[in-house]
């Protein structure tokens, strides 16, 4: 298991820096192409189209990981119910579409989404074949497949965007992603599905699947209230300066944690009676996080009136206030990544629907609230909300494997601290150079170069025991237990 684990970070963690930099670079280069207007309506779209990831599979997928063996009647049953409900969301994306550009008061809307429908169905496919592989721990498979069709969408979406189709390259470049992902993943998996359907196996996995569904919807919900709030009562040039912000800052760093849900969770699966020994990967795994995103999104904020106008370009420039203030709900969720795959395998998805409920609700009304001040306000206030919700989930976490909370925070806080140090050096020297008249462009050259040194040598001595996380990464990973030295101090 210890090997595995180390070698599924090596894989995942590698496959994730490289699809993330074809992402952004991606990303970039269609902002860059595309005008804030045409950027919104294909938000608008997206935010119908990723309700497909709610019930892409009813959770099914995660059953079959978290479940200690399965039968063929387990796969096949959840293959037919996953392409079923891939299918109708296909039918009702579809015969919606109008409905729904209605309801934005954006016609155009509805030829994107009408096209970008048929991506569920293609999802759908591949769903329960990459669950399985992600069953068998076969990381090197999953990432090199999702990194080949991630590049293939992306290269579209920018041909697509100097073609000159305006919001259509986005769109294109989900349904190239979707398509080719899915296909690879046929061509990897030895399993194909029988004409089997068991109603035992229905009631099994659907028994452990259900609460996530509700979870997933709830998370839903909350992750696109913002958008549906700005563009219905602030329009889709205001959507657009506030998605490129939550692209920039929340998407990537939603992937940072990804790599170590997609490792530790099928091994938290196999770990699931053994509380300690999860307790004890869940510190390491929380600082190893943290140790990535904290000082990268630290730096944005310092960075963001540089970054935005060089990198961007200056007709985004509305969105450094955002960028800023969405960095900070970035740290919180990042380090709270595995948390939602630790109840799983402990089985609580019932606390992981209640805890949904209430954060769901809590952003809306932030949401509601924020919004009379403009994307500004939002993102003020979704800062607060979650500053407000985010340590709920730790404390059920730390719960369900009988530790204290205090052994999550002590993982975190010399990372945090370090971060801050960094970011006040940052600050100062930005400032000096905005005083003796640097360029931009030098400006967050020299800005990130001083910010990486200065917080590496805070590392040293802050976060010494990050050497032994590292190591766990080289091949050498052995969760321990809570009470044992080597997590004396996690």
């Amino acid at each position: 298991m210890g090997g595995r684990i180390a070698r599924g970070f090596g894989w995942v963690g590698a496959a994730q820096i490289v699809l993330q930099l074809t992402r952004t670079v991606g990303a970039i280069i269609v902002a860059r192409l595309l005008a804030p207007e045409q950027y919104g309506l294909a938000m608008l779209a997206l935010v119908f189209a990723s309700l497909v990831l709610v019930f892409s599979d009813l959770a099914f997928g995660a059953a079959l990981v978290q479940r200690k063996e399965i039968s063929e009647d387990d796969r096949s049953t959840a293959f037919w119910v996953t392409v079923g409900s891939g299918t109708l969301f296909t039918v009702l994306g579809v015969a919606l579409s109008g409905a729904i550009a209605a309801l934005y008061g954006e016609p155009e809307v509805a030829g994107l989404l009408a096209l970008l429908s048929a991506s569920f169905i293609i999802t759908a496919l591949g769903s329960t074949h990459q669950s399985l592989l992600l069953r068998e721990m076969a990381f090197k498979r999953t990432e090199i497949l999702g990194l080949a069709g991630a590049f293939v969408g992306t290269v579209g979406a920018v041909v697509l965007a100097v073609m000159g189709v305006g919001a259509y390259a986005i769109i294109g470049q989900q349904l190239l992603t979707a398509f080719i992902t899915t296909a690879l993943l046929w061509r990897a998996s030895k399993w194909r599905p029988h004409f089997r359907f068991s109603r035992a196996s229905l009631r099994d996995l659907g028994g452990f699947s259900g609460f996530l569904v509700g979870h997933r919807l709830l998370y839903y919900l909350h992750q696109n209230a913002d958008r549906f709030i700005i563009g219905r009562f602030l329009g889709v040039g205001a959507l657009g300066s506030y998605a490129i912000a939550y692209n920039v800052m929340l998407q990537p760093v939603a992937k940072i944690a990804m790599p170590v849900q997609r490792v530790l969770a099928p091994a938290f699966a196999r770990m699931q009676d053994e509380p300690e020994r999860i307790a004890a990967a869940w510190a390491r795994a929380a600082r190893l996080v943290a140790m990535l995103a904290v000082p990268s999104l630290t730096g944005m904020i310092i960075v963001a009136p540089d970054f935005v106008p060089v990198v961007l370009g200056e007709r985004w420039n509305d969105s450094i206030p955002v960028i800023q203030l969405i960095a900070w709900v970035g740290m919180l969720q990042a380090v709270q990544g595995i948390n939602v795959d630790i109840l799983m395998a402990r089985d609580k998805t019932n606390q992981i629907f209640a805890y949904s409920v209430g954060f769901t609700i809590a952003h809306t009304v932030a949401f509601l609230i924020g919004v009379q001040w403009g994307i500004i306000g939002v993102a003020a206030c979704y800062a607060i909300s979650s500053t407000l919700v985010e340590p709920v989930l730790t404390w059920l976490t730390a719960r369900a494997l009988g530790v204290s909370p205090w052994h999550f925070v002590k993982s975190v806080l010399g990372v945090f601290q370090a971060a801050a140090v960094m970011g006040i050096v940052a600050l100062a020297t930005r400032l000096a150079l905005v005083d003796a008249g640097v360029s931009p462009l030098l400006r967050l050259l020299i800005v990130g170069v001083v910010g990486a040194v200065v917080f590496g040598l805070l590392c040293l001595w802050r976060i010494p025991e990050i050497r032994r996380d590292i190591q766990s990464l080289t091949g050498k990973w052995r969760p321990v237990r809570v009470g044992a030295p080597a997590v004396a101090e996690p």
